[in-house]
């Protein structure tokens, strides 16, 4: 199997790293040579924060380059549109809406782009976007965005739901299971 590009991208402290720990674990548990790269700029001052999962027979590198990811996995709509460029054609992007506003928009010198899903739309990219915030808090709390947005990622592979569901319990502390396995469920299921 030739090898498949996931990017991760996000705020610092928004659940991408236990994302791509569980994606790697699943894909792992599936048979496949797995890298997976963090990359955690400015992430505790909640800056930008992009993971790396690489998949297939034999991986060499955990670095995905432009044009290169088969999908985007984002936390936030602007952190989509920011790694777009390494989005392959044909390549798609699974979007949270939440908008959380970078510095320069927090000092007054920017205005948040608006927009921007239908933009990415008009530039040739396929985008899922969904409100992950409000299922997350659905589930239990806003911090399951991350499940939230892995639900809405198995759509896209072949994988049974029960192997996704294992690798939740294998990656998940107890105590917050139940909600992560429901958060999941609300990503997988919305329509």
């Amino acid at each position: 199997m030739e090898t498949k590009n996931i990017m991760i991208v996000g705020v610092g402290g928004q659940g991408s790293l236990l994302a791509s720990k569980l994606l790697g674990h699943l894909l792992l548990t599936q048979g496949f040579d797995v890298k997976v790269s963090e990359v955690h700029g400015m992430s505790q001052r909640g800056g930008s924060v992009v993971t790396y999962v690489r998949y297939g027979d034999r991986v060499a590198s955990p670095v995905i380059d432009v044009g290169e990811a088969d999908f985007i996995v984002s936390f936030e709509v602007l952190e989509s549109a920011r790694w777009l460029p390494y989005l392959r054609t044909g390549g798609q992007i699974v979007t949270n809406t939440q908008q959380i506003d970078p510095m320069p928009v927090v000092t007054g010198a920017m205005s948040y782009p608006e927009n921007l899903v239908e933009k990415m739309r008009e530039a040739g990219a396929k985008v899922d976007a969904m409100d992950c915030v409000s299922l997350a808090r659905e589930a239990g709390s806003v911090k399951a965005v991350n499940l939230v947005l892995l639900g809405r990622l198995s759509h896209y592979f072949d994988f049974p739901v029960d192997v996704w569901q294992k690798a939740i319990e294998e990656c998940v502390p107890g105590k917050f299971l139940e909600m992560n396995r429901r958060a999941f469920e609300l990503g997988r299921n919305r329509i």
